[in-house]
């Protein structure tokens, strides 16, 4: 029996009357946080590399600096990079909101709007073209961003099962014409968890894999099983890759910085230091100089490729771990309770860090490969699908147009 989470709603808002011949296609956006690219190479997921195979994929889609989690699902879903979509990180300050640090663990921050109103995600654009959005957890869902939440949504809840996910999108697609989202979207997490605990290369890891290579057969299945397979076009990514950690790859920053002379914002592979008041020349000497396992900058001097610094969020000085270091002070190790041996947040030029794109349904060509591209240019081709003008926004269409069937061209050969 089909499982529907009671989803909180924002109410019908303005609907045209446009019909299912008028509606577009429905678009299902799944978020696999932390699938590494490279793990579509293990052999351990036959239905993603069978989606791949028969519809489009990428050799490997480049995630935005920072490679975390919060900044890069809010650039997939805006088109703006984390400079400018103001989701610089996933712990951030911010002296326009003076009384809250914004956290995934800050349930408050998280509901705030005010952390997520510089940019506009596809389903606010959506609601306001008369479409309905489903969202199984994303990003910025749980606030009211520029006023609004989408039709259906839910708070985050990293308990919820896979299976339940899964139905719930499902379910959405069985609901009359007037009230069923042309834009659903569908977390995955459990990739990145049990990366981060057990590293990448584990074979916890890996049966992984299987399982959430399972969760998509059986959306697939669902698809089938309705009579949809070749009236929903599918979209697969994920946030960023994972890099194996290990506790004797540790810049302890206590041992170099006096804690008196600045303020740590955030520990882990990208540390960002607020220097105290008179303390910026000191701070400057003793971080901008060379490191054996970690570079650090100036905000307004960060490399230009990674295209971040200039938000007002990102903090005076940033240190970045080298490859498979992290960065921490003896007291932030002690109170964690497990050394995670898998990390991401490294340069999103570090082969580790790539991420995974899959697209297929009746809008998508067959067996084709596209070279490398950035993350933000996956929401111009997500506008599209639906038929909506996008927002201003840092995506190059043209870098995926290639996947698109020729319009008219209907596909009626997918399995």
């Amino acid at each position: 029996m089909l499982l529907l989470l009671p989803l909180a709603c924002s109410g019908p808002g303005t609907r045209d009357s446009a019909t299912e011949a008028t509606r577009p296609t429905p678009l299902i956006l799944i978020s696999i946080d932390g699938f590494r690219a490279e793990f579509l190479d293990r052999g351990l997921t036959p239905t993603l590399n069978a989606l791949a195979d028969s519809g489009v994929r990428a050799r490997y889609m480049r995630p935005s600096f920072p490679t975390l989690t919060f900044p890069n699902h809010y650039a997939l879903i805006t088109g703006l990079r984390p400079d400018r979509n103001g989701i610089v990180a996933n712990i951030m300050e911010d002296g326009q909101i003076p009384d809250q640090r914004f956290a995934a663990s800050n349930r408050q921050a998280i509901e705030n709007a005010r952390w997520w109103n510089d940019a506009t995600p596809l389903w606010i654009t959506a609601k306001r073209a008369g479409l309905h959005s489903g969202i199984m957890f994303w990003p910025g869902s749980e606030a009211p961003v520029q006023g609004s939440h989408p039709d259906f949504w839910s708070r985050y809840d990293e308990e919820l099962e896979a299976v339940t996910r899964v139905d719930n999108v499902l379910g959405w697609l069985t609901l009359p014409i007037d009230q069923r989202p042309s834009l659903m979207t569908l977390y995955l997490d459990t990739i990145d968890k049990t990366g981060h605990h057990f590293g990448p290369d584990s074979v916890e890891l890996n049966a992984e894999l299987r399982i959430v290579d399972a969760m998509v057969r059986r959306l697939v299945d669902g698809l089938i099983e309705r009579g949809l397979e070749h009236a929903v076009n599918l979209v697969i990514v994920s946030d960023h890759g994972m890099v194996a950690t290990s506790p004797e790859r540790v810049v302890i920053l206590d041992e170099i910085l006096p804690g008196e002379a600045a303020r740590t914002i955030s520990y882990g592979v990208l540390t960002g230091i607020a220097p105290n008041p008179g303390q910026t020349h000191k701070v400057e000497a003793i971080l901008l100089g060379k490191h054996d396992h970690m570079q650090c900058w100036k905000k307004s001097e960060l490399p230009a490729r990674f295209h971040y610094g200039t938000h007002r969020r990102v903090p005076p000085i940033l240190c970045l771990a080298n490859h498979g270091w992290i960065i921490a002070s003896r007291t932030w190790l002690a109170r964690k309770d497990h050394f995670s041996l898998g990390e991401h947040g490294y340069d999103n030029d570090d082969p580790d860090m790539r991420a995974i794109f899959i697209a297929h349904g009746p809008a998508f060509r067959s067996g084709v490969v596209l070279p490398p591209f950035d993350n933000v240019d996956v929401y111009p081709l997500l506008a599209y699908l639906l038929g909506l003008k996008a927002e201003p926004n840092d995506g190059n269409f043209d870098m995926l147009g290639g996947a698109l069937e020729p319009i008219g061209v209907a596909r009626t050969n997918r399995h």
